[in-house]
């Protein structure tokens, strides 16, 4: 008994020491994020296993617990080998690198890297990471949600919560427990090809949303049901120049704190347990300082995250962003290691990254404090996760994808879609339509899913990647019955008046980090990278049939040509793998069941030009720079007089380039 109290008086001191390892940094930029100290409530008995566990870890074995390679670049012998304490898998990594593999399979090989972690560290699990980002999204079969653009125009805060609680249940079920979501960014500038990962411009409702997210996604955890959630990108992801990614934001540290560090006040007051570091720099435009790369910042990272809000968690580093700060290589990045991060995402570098790391510590660049604070908080994630101790994963306790999930899934489109224009009267359309269908997308999964969609980029697929989703096209065939919906890609066979009415679909390519950029070179008119879009919609507007309009797409886009040859114009988003969720907006219900019309609002203004790119135009704008709906703004479907009543500027493309901000 002597022994247990004096451990455990030790386990709380270590513990303390450990979210205060030095006097706080007394910095304006410190200064500017809330004092969360007050939060620190220590468990005894966890920290007391915490420092057992650590206790029995050879240095070697230490530095294993903070490396996170790739499936592709590691085996369960590796694993046990090495120690390792964290794996991930990429978009576009699969078991056996086989895109079809089976959610038997992906359990299967989850429990061979967990049986070998415990070999080589009795009682310390391994964790898988995953970006399940809109659903377990890498995963055939898998229910895919709408993306947080869609979420965020929805509102709905127990929307959130539900889909990342039915999340968590399908990424335990394939053998994962920690998922990279949700993102917290407050995109101020939609060329950033990530915006579509962001739930709007608002840090307050970044902050409400993002911490449902993490409440579903980390409910029960301590069973063993939920998961690890992981607040993303930490910080100012969504506030860099232009909108590059990985780019810089400029910004007071009041700035930094208040409008790109709201939704991290909400998730950490929800108990997540792990924060990813951002790609991207900050500069203090107060002091015209630059503070380089937020993987290398010590200040952000300990002084604030560590220490002024008493995070206790775990931070890891994105894909391979070590080797961006100076002086660092993939392999090799002592900065990172001291500014604060505690789990290295070296996806296949990471051998070398243990050896180099190792010769850190024992040339005296890294002091063994710092590596102990990196396991300590790493073992304390792991232990509040419920990760079972026989390495098994338990497919009573989660399930992978049932018809409760797709009813959510569908319900979660419906009220994610804004309608823009509409002609009363129009919508929805009576059941016993016949219906013409224009637009690729219409039946194509892989523009309904964007991003982040069996694979990184998303658009590598094709429908037969999507065994469980339902395109636009087949839920109208389902609903109207197959003879009353027609479908002609490039509108060029039928003859529009001999239909009750035309659904055409426009869509961005799918996209995501980097790819998705939309460069200074260009503008945001949809119809100058898609014209082929607009021409099959030039074809059937105004020949007989309203037309209905949808567009798939990861932001708000320059569409007014669009607009003017559509009688209703509705923002899809990316709304997933359930298009029956779609038709539920298009048709009226069966008898006896009321048409829900459109509750969503814009959570960005619209654009009403083609370089209208900020998330906060000038009030006063007139011309190109006014938005066509500013934030909030959309229909119900049940209005009396047709908005726009009158057809929109349809302005000129830039001469050049658009104006640089």
């Amino acid at each position: 008994m002597l022994f247990n109290r004096t451990l455990l008086a030790r386990a709380s001191a270590v513990f303390l020491l450990g979210t205060a390892m030095l006097a706080q940094a007394d910095t304006a930029t410190v200064q500017a994020w809330p004092d969360r100290s007050a939060a620190v409530k220590v468990d005894a008995a966890l920290e007391a296993r915490v420092e057992q566990l650590l206790n029995g870890l050879s240095l070697r074995q230490k530095i294993g617990q903070m490396t996170q390679p790739e499936i592709r670049a590691i085996t369960p012998d590796q694993v046990r080998e090495y120690a390792i304490g964290s794996i991930l898998n990429g978009g576009g990594g699969w078991p056996g690198n086989n895109i079809n593999a089976t959610p038997a399979d992906w359990r299967a090989l989850s429990e061979a890297f967990q049986i070998a972690a415990l070999e080589a560290t009795p009682g310390i699990p391994l964790i898988w990471g995953i970006d399940a980002v809109h659903g377990n999204n890498n995963v055939r079969g898998a229910v895919i949600y709408p993306h947080n653009i869609g979420l965020g125009a929805s509102g709905n805060a127990q929307l959130v919560r539900d889909i990342g609680r039915a999340t968590a249940r399908a990424v335990r079920a394939t053998g994962q427990q920690w998922a990279f979501a949700p993102t917290l960014a407050v995109v101020q500038h939609v060329r950033w090809g990530r915006t579509y990962e962001s739930f709007g411009n608002d840090p307050a409702l970044v902050a409400r949303l993002g911490r449902a997210a993490v409440e579903g996604l980390q409910e029960n955890l301590a069973q063993g049901i939920g998961v690890l959630a992981s607040a993303k990108h930490f910080v100012g992801d969504g506030g860099t120049r232009h909108g590059t990614d990985q780019g810089i934001t400029r910004a007071t540290p009041e700035q930094l704190a208040k409008t790109h560090g709201a939704g991290y006040i909400a998730t950490l007051d929800a108990g997540v347990q792990t924060v990813m570091a951002s790609y991207s720099s900050w500069t203090d435009t107060r002091s015209a300082t630059p503070n380089g790369k937020m993987h290398g910042n010590r200040e952000l990272l300990t002084d604030v995250l560590k220490q002024r809000l008493a995070f206790d968690g775990l931070i890891v580093s994105d894909w391979d962003a070590i080797g961006q700060v100076p002086g660092c290589k993939n392999d090799d990045c002592v900065p990172a290691v001291l500014a604060g991060t505690d789990v290295f995402m070296v996806p296949f570098e990471w051998k070398r990254f243990i050896d180099n790391t190792l010769r850190a510590v024992q040339d005296g660049r890294i002091p063994m404090s710092r590596i102990d604070d990196a396991v300590r908080r790493i073992l304390r994630v792991k232990l509040r996760a419920g990760l079972a101790m026989d390495g098994k994963v338990r497919e009573t306790d989660a399930t992978f994808a049932t018809d409760a999930d797709r009813a959510l899934a569908r319900r979660a489109v419906r009220e994610s879609l804004v309608l823009l224009k509409h002609k009363p009267g129009l919508l929805p359309l009576p059941a016993s339509s016949r219906v013409l269908v224009v637009g690729a997308a219409a039946d194509n999964i892989h523009n309904q899913t964007g991003g982040w969609s069996r694979t990184w980029q998303g658009h590598e697929t094709t429908n037969a990647d999507f065994p469980a989703a339902t395109s636009l096209l087949a839920a109208l065939r389902q609903r109207l019955g197959s003879g009353n919906v027609v479908f002609d890609a490039d509108g060029s066979r039928e003859d529009p008046a001999k239909f009750s009415a035309v659904v055409a679909v426009l869509a961005e390519k799918p996209y995501a980090e980097m790819a998705g950029d939309i460069g200074l070179t260009s503008s945001l008119k949809h119809s100058r990278r898609y014209p082929e879009q607009l021409a099959a919609l030039q074809r059937v507007a105004g020949r007989g049939a309203p037309v209905v309009t949808l567009l798939y797409s990861g932001r708000p886009l320059d569409v007014n040509d669009a607009a003017n040859r559509s009688d209703a114009f509705i923002a899809a988003w990316l709304p997933g793998s359930e298009g029956a969720g779609l038709v539920d907006a298009l048709v009226a219900p069966e008898a006896g069941k009321t048409w829900p019309g459109f509750s969503a609002r814009l959570r960005f203004p619209w654009p009403g030009g083609p370089c209208q790119f900020s998330t906060h135009p000038d009030p006063k704008a007139t011309g190109a720079d006014k938005p066509w709906w500013p934030v909030g703004g959309g229909l119900s479907g049940f209005e009396k007089t047709a908005s726009p009543a009158k057809a929109l500027p349809e302005w000129p493309e830039p001469k050049g380039i658009c104006p640089v901000l």
